[in-house]
């Protein structure tokens, strides 16, 4: 049979199916780069903070040890968290990655070298936790402010859906997975040396991201001594905070929100399961698995579908939401129970987080964007600490059970105050984002 095919001006033009709406920000060359940037990045911190925990037991350090060294690691990314957001609204935010990019590598492979050689000293991870610390707390204000002006603004949602699915599978799965692997198989010096190379493979995938970016306009600054000027940045960031309702309001339930259930789930799970439900620590792994793979899903959901008419109120009250299932961790008598209730907490958790990433690249002014995450970065990590320092003690006090179901339903009620508080209903209707 002869196959006719239509040509000249009657042809049909060939049909172009539109990319799912997840897919969409990859038209875009420059964030095709970032995103290789960023998935790297992802997978260096999954295998470096697992293997950094086997480097110090290998040399002979235990509990306290370990914790000096996360210690170092908090402490950096808070001491400059607020200086980094006036810096990424001055300086080019490729400028920042590419440093932040390379005090990783440098860091994580000095370990690697110090590792193999066995000549690690408790003092080296320290020194390298801080100046890890100190980096990332310049790289998500910098990140953020980078973002709207690489990809159109329409596919904001998007990015950060996939940002959202990349950090639990790459970093909290993956990373950790081969971490271990490896570690088991040889040494933890092995799977440093695989971090390194990830390391300056994400440097390298960043150098050709175009230079674009939105700075202010300094020459208000002339004259003005450098310290005085960056307090009056940092001030300026605070009175947009408290002068903008929607902002101060969803800051202040998170930070509540954060007091409440980080300590419950970091600090008492392990104990409800090993000392509660007769598991191990694989059983643990298998209950942060659930999280992580849950906020991928959700993440993954959210940047599939366009814009909440009502993404104020979805967005406060999915985080709401998403601590209910703690209330029941109290309850539970098995552990796939804990790994169910994980799935529904990690997916209420990331996808509102989607939104809420979406929300300020699209209504916070660019020259403030930097400033605005490193107040919403400061704030995530300030109560977390408290948190997981009373979450045992306050078990002891009022019980397990009744910790968790305080740390399952008291956000709930803070989060219908906040909305009502601070009109929130009225205020997205007035501002839609669809």
């Amino acid at each position: 049979m002869t196959d006719v095919r239509m040509v000249g001006p009657e042809a049909p033009e060939p049909v172009k199916r539109p990319l799912p709406r997840a897919l969409t920000p990859f038209r875009t060359p420059a964030y095709r780069k970032l995103a290789v940037a960023l998935v790297l990045t992802t997978f260096t911190w999954g295998v470096w903070i697992v293997a950094l925990v086997w480097e110090v037991i290998r040399i002979g350090g235990g509990a306290s040890e370990l914790s000096v060294v996360s210690g170092a690691n908090a402490l950096g990314m808070l001491i400059p968290c607020l200086l980094a957001g006036v810096v990424a609204d001055r300086v080019p935010q490729k400028t920042i990655m590419v440093a932040v990019a390379s005090v990783y590598l440098a860091g994580i492979a000095l370990v690697t070298l110090l590792s193999l050689t066995d000549l690690t000293r408790l003092w080296h991870l320290v020194v390298v936790a801080l100046a890890y610390g100190l980096a990332t707390s310049f790289y998500y204000p910098a990140y953020s402010a980078w973002l709207p002006a690489l990809v159109p603004e329409e596919d904001l949602l998007a990015v950060n859906g996939f940002e959202g699915m990349v950090r639990p599978t790459i970093g909290q799965a993956i990373g950790p997975a081969v971490a271990g692997f490896v570690v088991a198989a040889t040494a933890s010096g092995w799977a440093m040396l695989i971090a390194a190379v990830t390391a300056g493979l994400a440097l390298l995938a960043l150098l050709p991201v175009p230079k674009t970016a939105v700075r202010r306009d300094l020459t208000v600054h002339d004259g003005v001594h450098p310290v005085r000027s960056a307090l009056h940045d940092i001030r300026e960031g605070f009175v947009y905070m408290v002068r903008t309702p929607w902002l101060l309001s969803t800051l202040v339930f998170a930070s509540l929100m954060i007091l409440l259930i980080m300590g419950p789930f970091e600090v008492l799970v392990p104990f409800l399961i090993k000392d509660g439900l007769g598991g191990d620590a694989s059983d643990h792994a298998l209950v942060l698995g659930a999280f992580g793979i849950g906020g991928a899903v959700g993440s993954l959901v959210v940047a599939s579908r366009p814009m909440p008419r009502r993404y104020l109120t979805v967005m406060n009250l999915g985080w709401a939401f998403g601590c209910l299932p703690m209330a029941l961790y109290g309850f539970v008598d098995q552990v796939w129970m804990l790994i169910v209730l994980a799935l529904f907490i990690g997916a209420l958790f990331s996808g509102p987080m989607v939104i809420w990433g979406t929300l300020l690249q699209r209504r916070v002014p660019p020259d403030m964007l930097g400033r605005v995450s490193s107040l919403d970065f400061f704030v995530s990590l300030l109560l977390m600490p408290v948190s997981m320092a009373v979450a045992g003690p306050v078990a002891e006090l009022i019980g397990l059970r009744t910790t968790f179901i305080v740390a399952g339903l008291v956000p709930l009620g803070i989060a219908a105050v906040v909305i009502v508080w601070a009109r929130l209903p009225a205020d997205e209707l007035a501002h839609p984002l669809s």
